[in-house]
């Protein structure tokens, strides 16, 4: 398969640790593929914000998702934003404190977002971002009325600008001086999963979690 080259621009330029620097497409969008939140920082009035939210990908833009009265949404489609999402797989464990470090994947995307304002787009938006982190929700739930959908806001943002970050394997230190030490070394993983869906108190008792629900943790379906 051609690999397709992620952005190559000033923002985007691996300048420390190239070595981790990801260069194709495909690792962008598996970064994207495994979460559904990022963190977006913008600059309102002269002063920097990281807001978490949810994402939904498109595999060309990413979807923001908000409450028009968000300060940060309401500021960034006249700036440029930079968003981020990373994944933690382990911790690091070297001999000395200085080689230590983290096993993670991460993505930053660059540019001005897009404020979403037609009623078709936005709906298409939301069942992104739902689909994004509960595929099978968007069928199973209400849909937004068009009260719910004035109050939302949403943002487009390209993927054009893109830059990815990975680092995996053990400690760097294996072949140096602090390897006659005698310490452990190593990586301790980290795993995160889904538990067993909690029903709402006010939920009947003869309600049970849908399939597409009850499958991420392994529990029973009705």
């Amino acid at each position: 398969m051609t690999a397709r080259p992620l952005s190559d621009t000033d923002r985007t330029r691996h300048r420390r640790l190239r070595a981790q620097g990801g260069t194709d497409r495909a690792e962008l969008d598996a970064i994207l593929a495994a979460g559904f939140l990022c963190h977006l920082g913008v600059l309102v009035d002269g002063s920097v914000l990281v807001i978490p939210t949810v994402y939904g990908s498109t595999g060309t833009d990413l979807y923001l998702h908000g409450s028009v009265a968000s300060r940060s949404l309401i500021a960034s489609p006249n700036s440029t934003v930079c968003v981020t999402i990373t994944h933690i797989d382990g911790l690091v464990l070297a001999r000395s404190v200085f080689e230590h470090g983290v096993n993670y994947r991460s993505a930053m995307i660059f540019g001005t977002p897009r404020p979403v304002d037609d009623p078709d787009e936005k709906l298409e938006g939301l069942r992104c971002l739902t689909e994004q982190s509960a595929p099978g929700q968007w069928e199973y739930a209400r849909r937004p009325n068009r009260r719910e959908l004035a109050a939302t806001a949403l943002l487009d943002l390209s993927l054009d600008e893109a830059s990815v970050k990975i680092r995996t394997g053990p400690p760097d230190d294996g072949d140096g001086p602090d390897a006659a030490l005698g310490l452990w070394a190593g990586v301790l993983p980290l795993h995160t999963g889904w538990g067993a869906p909690q029903p709402d108190p006010a939920l009947p008792a003869d309600i049970a979690a849908p399939p597409h629900i009850a499958t991420r943790s392994g529990a029973p379906t009705a």
